[in-house]
């Protein structure tokens, strides 16, 4: 239903998005990339959603036009039209099987001309390595030649003159042999296509090895021994880049190096060892905290991705592996193999300052740098480093390897890796390898030139780094409206975020939630007029659902427990969000249950009143979910007129995302209407449909829209990152307008919600705030024809649940109000005869 009536609120909600979620422009306009596209690649596979797909590595058609890239899920290369970069449109699969056989594997692939080059593995084991290069043509898909490869391949690169084709031949380890490290027999090498002659059929290969002996019994070369690495003769190259002065770069990942090969000759230049570093500030341990004051010393960088830079210089990814990764990515001088710059922490900052941090992997390798490209556009060399495990792209402007300068972040899907910079096209392409559930694999476009940068919205300023992540609900700052509250869910240990308005958003503080007699899952926040807050505490089951009660210190002072009639039948899903009105002995504190208590075909929100321990029960109705989904409550505040506004939404994410929106609701007084008793069902009008704002980020459309507030008279909204675990971890913060654009708040100042004549008690608040614990559950409320719960709360005939009129009902179009049109029309008539009078006036004079 929604859909159809907000489509002209859509329409609004894109027209305003490009102020609501923008940063400034710097003084340098026009260097930001803007998301354009997000592809998801099974759409370009025969069985659609259903088909286990994944786009790794990519490259572009000589013209731009058409993307090409490997899935090794699928045992195919997938071609995509791009001409339209805003709207992608898949071109098909063809599989290896009619190049090879079923079970070949692509690891690579690189275009030139006419031809696409894919890298097959081909390996009967780890220890018999095989592979092949199969030269496509990229018109008709027909295989033009394949060369038998000496291993099995990893990256291939073309050098920019056409005459060469560099290819690393790893002969990964097996990690389950023996304890997994090296050395393991055979050693890696590279393999040198010449590609002179027009005619692939006269090209020819050429083996550089990287170590002496044989296959079974491998040795080192001198000059990687002398180099320092950690395992010369089993080097296994992992990835190989090409200068334009046809010097080829191997970075030797396991064995924290890297190997200059003159291609021409193919004589090893230099090896070197790419070294280690010291970090700090960064998150090291994996606790369930976001902090950086972890450290880890002596960390070799076992680098993935290499690219030239200036034909002098090459930056590496160090993503790390079996010993190592530091976290970061650094800038070498290839004639002396010295580090000229270095990261340090500053991904993983990034990643803790814009909600990014996957803290599950802080133990691991934290962000996880894999992917790096380097491309010119409009004269100036940017740097492109994937974060693997944060998904996204960190864009660095490169024109001084000595200082490179940070621009801008990129987020992607799950686990980028392949990075394509198209700048002829002034595009960049990531390909994204995870795919999962909620968010499958995919190919993100970004277009160059824009003069904003399009993310984050919500950040914190790196020099005082409050880190943040699964935001689970908002509230306005009752004492500043230029400030908002926000909390974390269990993702975290239970923090409430301080926020200063701005574009971007600003994280400037964070309070720690401490003794609950719970661990705390917080998905709902309400910051009070008498200080401190209210939260919404969603348990594990029915029963531990509670309110409660935060002093501005962040200690828990009260925990309200729900009547276990109503919500014991509840397996989760259970409170979501909160909202406060008034002060004192007239504080209200509502809240919403996200899904339907069993039995019941509404979901419920509650009253409870601090001052009494009264709790009055009221029905929501849910529109009907989509095929195979769910609709739920997921926040409630209070608006300035006395009623509130909700989010209801789906459980869907991405294309499947049908359902993000905000009602309007008034709380109903009086008695209800029809026979016997029940719960009070509210009314509700669609005031803004959020799907239109979290599509146009052009990203993987996210689920969890839980955040809503009002603040300086401005509507935001933001969703749940759910800590980066099978998620993008972006977080959408947006302002939606002012508050009396998107809310009908036509009835002026706040007004009270009329109290029914009894309500169900709530154990009082506990008088002893030093030993704050649960209360006693509710006793079960009397049925009463007045506005308060029925007694059978979790068995409720349908038949006894009643509909108010509310007063002041949104969609009051009665009788009552037909002699509102002559009065208006006398109105409008005297009030264009004064413009026309005042108009006459001004000619005259």
């Amino acid at each position: 239903m929604h859909r159809a009536a907000g489509k002209s609120i859509g329409l609004v909600a894109a027209a305003i998005l490009a102020a609501s979620i923008s940063t400034p422009a710097s003084a340098d306009t026009s260097e930001y990339f803007e998301r354009v596209a997000t592809y998801p690649v099974y759409e370009n596979h025969p069985d659609g959603a259903e088909g286990t797909t994944a786009a790794e590595i990519s490259t572009v058609s000589e013209d731009g036009n058409t993307l090409i890239y490997s899935d090794a899920l699928s045992r195919s290369v997938g071609f995509v039209d791009i001409s339209d970069p805003a709207k992608p449109q898949g071109l098909g699969l063809l599989g290896l099987h009619q190049l090879g056989s079923a079970e070949d594997e692509p690891t690579s692939v690189a275009a030139y001309g006419p031809y696409v080059f894919v890298v097959v593995n081909t390996s009967a084991s780890y220890s018999e390595p095989s592979g092949r290069v199969d030269v496509v043509r990229i018109a008709d898909r027909s295989l033009a030649h394949s060369f038998e490869l000496p291993g099995q391949p990893d990256s291939i690169a073309i050098s920019k003159d056409g005459a060469y084709a560099g290819i690393a031949i790893e002969n990964e380890r097996d990690e389950d042999a023996g304890d997994g490290g090296l050395p393991q027999a055979p050693a890696g090498s590279v393999a040198i296509l010449d590609l002179k002659a027009d005619n692939p059929e006269e090209w020819n290969l050429r083996e550089v090895p990287l170590t002496s002996g044989t296959p079974s019994d491998p040795r080192a070369l001198p000059l990687l021994a002398k180099a320092g690495l950690d395992t010369p003769q089993d080097p296994e190259p992992e990835y190989v880049s090409i200068n334009s002065e046809n010097q080829l770069a191997v970075t030797l990942q396991e064995n924290n190096g890297m190997v200059l090969i003159d291609m021409p000759s193919g004589k090893l230049k230099r090896a070197f060892s790419t070294g280690t570093v010291d970090l700090q500030g960064i998150d090291s341990t994996d606790d369930g905290q976001l902090d950086a004051d972890g450290s880890l010393q002596n960390v070799p960088r076992e680098p993935d991705a290499v690219a030239w830079l200036q034909d002098r210089y090459l930056a590496t990814a160090n993503e790390g592996d079996w010993k190592g990764g530091s976290r970061g990515f650094s800038i070498f001088d290839s004639r002396t193999g010295k580090v000229v710059w270095d990261s340090g922490n500053t991904l993983e900052q990034l990643a803790l300052a814009q909600g990014l941090y996957p803290e599950s992997r802080a133990d691991k390798k934290g962000v996880e740098p894999e992917g790096l490209a380097i491309a010119q556009f409009n004269g100036v060399d940017y740097g492109f480093v994937a974060a693997e495990r944060a998904n996204f792209v960190a864009v660095y402007d490169l024109s001084n390897p000595k200082s490179p300068r940070y621009v801008q972040t990129l987020p992607s899907t799950n686990g980028p890796e392949g990075i394509l910079p198209i700048p002829e096209r002034g595009l960049l392409a990531v390909a994204s390898e995870t795919d999962e559930d909620d968010v499958r694999s995919a190919l993100s476009l970004y277009s160059f030139g824009a003069d904003q940068a399009q993310f984050p919205q919500l950040v914190s300023n790196q020099n005082s780094l409050v880190p943040f992540g699964a935001l689970s609900g908002l509230s306005p700052d009752p004492k500043d409206p230029g400030k908002l509250y926000a909390v974390s869910d269990n993702a975290y240990a239970a923090q409430i975020y301080g926020i200063t308005l701005g574009k971007p958003a600003t994280v400037d503080h964070s309070i720690s939630v401490t003794g609950a007699s719970v661990e705390l899952d917080l998905e709902g926040l309400a910051a009070r007029e008498d200080g401190g807050f209210w939260a919404a505490h969603e348990g594990a089951e029915g029963t531990g659902n509670l309110l409660v009660k935060i002093d501005d210190s962040g200690a828990v002072v009260e925990e309200v427990a729900l009547p276990e009639d109503v919500v014991g039948p509840l397996q989760k899903q259970g409170l979501e969000g909160v909202a406060v009105r008034g002060s004192g002995d007239d504080e209200q504190v509502i809240f919403a249950l996200q899904r339907e208590v069993p039995g019941e075909s509404f979901v419920r929100l509650g009253k409870y009143l601090p001052a009494t321990g009264s709790l009055n029960w009221y029905g929501y109705q849910l529109d009907k979910p989509a095929e195979d989904s769910w609709n739920g409550l997921s926040e409630i505040t209070a608006l300035p007129d006395g009623s509130y506004a909700v989010i209801e939404r789906d459980n869907q994410v991405g294309p499947a995302a049908q359902h993000k929106a905000i009602y309007q609701v008034e709380l109903p007084g009086g008695e209800a209407k029809g026979a016997g008793s029940g719960i009070i069902m509210v009314d509700k009008k669609l005031a803004f449909d959020v799907l239109p704002v979290l599509e146009a980020t052009r990203g993987w459309t996210q689920e969890k829209l839980e955040g809503l507030a009002v603040a300086g008279e401005e509507v935001y909204v933001a969703t749940d990152n759910d800590a980066v675990d099978d998620a993008t971890g972006e977080t959408v913060f947006a302002s939606l307008g002012k508050a009396s654009s998107v809310f009908d708040l036509e009835s002026g100042s706040p007004t009270p919600t009329p109290e029914p004549s009894e309500s169900s008690p709530v154990p009082s608040p506990s008088e002893d705030a030093a030993e704050p614990g649960p209360s006693q559950p509710a006793q079960e409320p009397e049925a009463e024809d007045q506005d308060s719960a029925s007694g059978e709360s979790s068995s409720i005939d349908p038949e006894k649940v009643v509909q108010a009129e509310p007063e002041g009902n949104l969609a009051d179009t009665g009788a009552d109000s037909l002699w509102l049109i002559p009065v208006g029309l006398v109105v409008a008539l005297l009030g264009a005869a004064a413009a026309f009078k005042s108009a006459r006036e001004r000619r005259a004079k």
